[in-house]
């Protein structure tokens, strides 16, 4: 009797639902990745492009208000009160909320399905920048709902409290002067876009020559206005955190203050909040141009 074993019925139905299951995950994402290519998410998604271009525009207000000697809070959160003073303000933050959310999913989408065709460095850059864009876009639409909810929306407080948890955590320190590098580095790169015109590869360019001139230009000066603001924003973290002072830490509204103080500060937060406006413009324009 040795020679006969008995087949174990569970050992059986795990070998066959085994691939079965497997199928059906890669049917699952050959939807999800249907969805997300859609063209309803590609038009909710575009419409994302122009929130973010909005918000950077009434960031730009706000900028050269305080270089006049005004109130505000020259940061999203600032610019979402902003919006939400607007006639019809419950409308559009919840529409706001929509795209944000749609362009994050997009993103996410691309992070996941797409770019599996280039070299590995090239697919994990890409993918990596499309993760890092989806958690961008996903908080401007936590952001927005907050304030859609009746929160009030303190992001430079908000940030200071952060800054001092992390400073009281376990290599928290080294993790807050990486964050403020790479957001410093970041803005480097922004303004070197801006003044190479590499964006321009992101966009389906018009024929008209003077549309197109009018495209690059407020490109080219938004992407500088925006490097600019990253890198005041993540050398404030920097600076912070070698001094142990978590109340310098203050975001993107902190960075633009400090530079109003400094010679000649009024002039260059007022170029720099004129340069927010140009950006806020051309990512409008991007909702339209972008090549999904």
């Amino acid at each position: 009797m040795h020679g006969w074993r008995r087949q174990h019925p569970s050992g059986e139905a795990n070998r066959r639902e085994g691939p079965k299951i497997i199928k059906e995950l890669k049917d699952v994402a050959d939807v999800a990745e249907d969805v997300t290519n859609s063209k309803p998410l590609e038009y909710a998604a575009r419409a994302g492009f122009a929130v973010s271009g909005i918000l950077h525009f009434l960031i730009g207000l706000v900028a050269i208000r305080l270089a006049m000697g005004g109130q505000g809070q020259a940061d999203v959160s600032g610019a979402v009160e902003e919006l939400a003073k607007q006639p019809a303000g419950p409308v559009l933050l919840w529409s706001a909320f929509a795209a944000c959310v749609a362009l994050a999913i997009w993103q996410t989408s691309d992070a996941v399905f797409d770019f599996n065709h280039l070299p590995t460095k090239k697919k994990v850059a890409k993918k990596l920048k499309a993760a890092l864009q989806a958690v961008v876009y996903a908080g401007f639409g936590l952001t927005i709902a907050s304030v859609a909810l009746g929160a009030h929306a303190d992001h430079r407080r908000s940030t200071i409290d952060l800054t001092v948890n992390l400073m009281k955590a376990p290599g928290g320190v080294l993790l807050l002067l990486v964050i403020g590098a790479a957001v410093a580095v970041t803005g480097v790169v922004y303004a070197i876009r801006g003044f190479r015109k590499s964006f321009l590869k992101y966009l389906r360019m018009p024929g008209n020559p003077h549309t197109r001139t009018a495209v690059t230009t407020t490109g080219v000066v938004g992407y500088a206005a925006k490097g600019v603001a990253l890198l005041l924003t993540g050398l404030l973290i920097v600076i912070a955190t070698m001094k142990a002072n978590p109340a310098e830490s203050t975001g993107l509204d902190g960075g633009l203050r400090a530079l109003r103080e400094q010679p000649l500060g009024v002039y260059m937060l007022a170029a720099v909040g004129a340069g927010l406006i140009c950006y806020g413009i051309f990512l409008a324009v991007r909702a339209r141009l972008a090549r999904m």
